[in-house]
């Protein structure tokens, strides 16, 4: 049984003024793309699942990455990592666990 990474991520510049979304629009772009990860999006931010740590890493990495290649000066990452090794769960399995 391959046990699942859930991070939640947060990346945007500041600085920018007050709307962001064309330059966390350039992060949403990596992740979206970043192989063998599952994402789900919300309003602050996006989870990721993944089955390796280094993926995690890597896709934070890009997104920062992504941003800062926009133009802007200043950009703030966040990143929040679930390692739970004592048994499988997906993203999915967090939210039903406090809506039933």
């Amino acid at each position: 049984m391959k046990k699942k990474i859930i991070a939640e991520l947060s990346t945007y510049p500041v600085g920018e003024g007050t709307s962001l979304s064309s330059y966390v629009k350039e992060a949403v772009k990596v992740i979206e793309n970043f192989p063998n990860i599952r994402v789900i999006h919300h309003p602050m931010g996006t989870v990721i699942e993944a089955e390796d740590l280094d993926q995690i890493f890597e896709v934070t990495r890009l997104a920062h990455k992504a941003i800062l290649s926009t133009g802007a000066n200043r950009v703030i990452t966040q990143l929040k990592i679930d390692d739970r090794r004592d048994k499988e769960r997906k993203m999915e399995d967090k939210v039903s666990a406090i809506t039933e």
